[in-house]
């Protein structure tokens, strides 16, 4: 007898739990401690703002709080085409399409840098929702929701796979299941519903979808 499957698609957050941004962002920076010292205060601008500022602002903004110049925005932006995907990105997605899940990002950034983005995965998505696109940033339920509806889609049916704590809050408002690819190795935080699995990798996503 087939079993029944127990999600019909996974989402996946964009520049955490399929690529590699930190290298990119350290880069940037100057060095490791700089760039996460950036990313953390950009990370925490985004939580905060709700409706959709551009991302580029944020993210200079950012820079300007932990002393840095404004102009990293533009130099990351102008960079994004160095971004890589994790090294298992393409093995683990590709066989989640071969078992025939529909493929989803939801992204906390601008349609334009989200294209870029989502290119240097080397994966075709059924659908892209950006932070731009939905109206406002992850995790406010929005830009879930948006990917929900377009998948045609209810959120029981579906797998959120997230790269920063963050994305916990936002799926779970929703009740969307969340895998962690906590690839820098964090802490949970505090009152963050719990994930059906905290993974510093990828590979472990197929036994919690295919079993």
């Amino acid at each position: 007898m087939k079993l029944e499957r127990i999600f019909d698609a996974v989402l996946f957050d964009l520049l955490t739990a399929l690529l590699d941004s930190w290298t990119l962002w350290n880069k940037v920076a100057g060095s490791a401690k700089d760039g996460r010292h950036w990313r953390a205060a950009y990370l925490r601008r985004t939580y905060e703002t709700g409706a959709y500022r551009p991302y580029e602002v944020l993210v200079a903004e950012a820079a300007i709080e932990v002393g840095f110049s404004p102009t990293l925005a533009s130099q990351l932006a102008g960079r994004y085409g160095e971004l890589k995907p994790w090294p298992e990105v393409l093995e683990v997605l590709g066989t989640l399409r071969r078992r025939g899940l529909e493929l989803a990002v939801v992204t906390n950034c601008s349609e334009q840098l989200g294209v870029k983005g989502v290119a240097c995965t080397g994966i075709s998505f059924d659908v892209v929702v950006t932070a731009e696109r939905a109206g406002c940033y992850k995790p406010d339920p929005t830009p879930y929701k948006l990917a929900l509806d377009e998948l045609g889609l209810t959120a029981d049916r579906c797998l959120f796979v997230a790269g920063s704590a963050y994305d916990l809050f936002g799926a779970g408002k929703l009740g969307i299941a969340t895998y962690w690819h906590d690839r820098v190795g964090t802490t949970l935080p505090p009152n963050a519903p719990k994930p059906i699995a905290h993974q510093r990798s990828l590979y472990p996503l197929l036994d919690a979808v295919l079993g």
